[in-house]
């Protein structure tokens, strides 16, 4: 007898779940890519370390690190918080934004919720107006543990009764840089991340991305990776939010030298100015040129997407990551294509987060 969707679903479930349990699990990444697998993953019985880029250069890390030479949150705040078991309330504290300009009301871009214009002056009066609350409480708990950042994102993940670990990546300043075809070097992540749209017309491609300084790596990061069962890249903005992860002295080759499943989960759409044009090949290659060795699986979607958000990513440059499958498999040995594509309310495209867990874990010879 034919089973049904429903049924097949949850057979996935209970065979991802059974790879699954009592694994030590490391994700690599930045920006908002990771906190769909993170969301998900802390319903799982397993140990989670999620490691962070630390070269975020732009809003209110740029301002605490030019105010008090302190090192970007951004990135460990929103792992954080998909990490959180304490319920909305403490997602909306650690996710509020001081809105900038007298007068004006803030937002909490979580919920969506206007507050009061005493909240606003109060903001202004402080000085912290444009600022993320959750930066300024990680910031004020690393001043309370006399500068130690590690200890403060501890205290932080108490608060938030967090389902895992959260590790920066290195302890130091990182400056990304990325050179590009035409000669010209770009520095700070900030201005790579945005000159796709700071800038009309054909723009020269990314040749390559390198750190500024020497950066060492977080002691406590390369012993998560050194004793993962499976380490997770991506998704995420591929030369700013996952590849300068592996810029940092030593990750790259702890990566190699783990005996952990290494897996990579493709983008769902190019992005103006960084992978333009790119199938889903181009960005395995580009992982593999700087892990100095290939993965293990990659995850990749379909390609199906509504007609109507294809337009409109389409006015902005970006467009669906061509699932060549073939090319991909000459690769790696190990390829998973499906519908992994979820649309959130304000109309993105994100990864189903369900789905892509299921597609991490599931055994070599089930499909999906």
């Amino acid at each position: 007898m034919e089973r049904s969707l429903d049924e097949l679903e949850r057979e996935r479930e209970t065979r991802a779940l059974s790879q699954l349990v009592n694994k030590r699990v490391v994700t690599i990444g930045g920006g908002t890519g990771p906190f769909a697998v993170l969301s998900s993953l802390k319903r799982y019985p397993c140990s989670i370390s999620a490691i962070v880029t630390m070269a975020d250069s732009g809003g209110s890390s740029r301002r605490l690190m030019d105010e008090f030479g302190q090192l970007p949150l951004g990135d460990l705040r929103q792992a954080l918080i998909a990490l959180s078991r304490k319920g909305a309330l403490w997602r909306d504290v650690f996710t509020f934004r001081f809105r900038q300009g007298h007068g004006q009301r803030p937002v909490n871009p979580l919920a969506g919720d206007p507050g009061d214009s005493h909240a606003q002056l109060v903001a202004e009066q402080a000085g912290v107006t444009g600022h993320s609350l959750g930066n300024l409480i990680i910031s004020a708990l690393q001043e309370l543990n006399e500068g130690n950042l590690l200890r403060a994102i501890e205290d932080a993940q108490e608060l938030l009764d967090t389902a895992g670990k959260v590790l920066p990546v290195t302890l130091s300043h990182a400056t990304l840089c990325a050179e590009l075809s035409n000669g010209e070097v770009i520095c700070g992540e900030t201005e790579i991340d945005t000159r796709g749209s700071r800038q009309n017309g054909e723009l020269p491609t990314i040749s390559r991305v390198l750190l500024k300084e020497k950066t060492p790596a977080c002691d406590d990061a390369i012993r998560a990776i050194r004793r993962a069962d499976v380490i997770v890249l991506g998704p995420g903005d591929l030369y700013t939010s996952v590849l300068p992860n592996l810029l940092v002295d030593g990750v790259a080759e702890a990566i190699r030298a783990s005996e952990a499943e290494k897996i990579y989960i493709c983008n769902l759409m190019t992005k103006r100015g960084e992978t333009d044009n790119f199938r889903a090949s181009d960005f395995v290659r580009e992982i593999h040129r700087y892990l100095g060795a290939r993965v293990d699986r990659v995850i990749v979607h379909d390609g199906s997407f509504p007609a109507p958000l294809l337009g409109r990513y389409a006015a902005q440059h970006q467009h669906p990551v061509e699932p060549d499958e073939a090319n991909v498999r000459q690769l790696v040995p190990d390829v998973i294509v499906d519908r992994l594509l979820a649309i959130h309310q304000d109309h993105l495209v994100r990864h189903d987060a369900d789905r892509l867990v299921r597609a991490i874990f599931a055994p070599p010879d089930f499909g999906l």
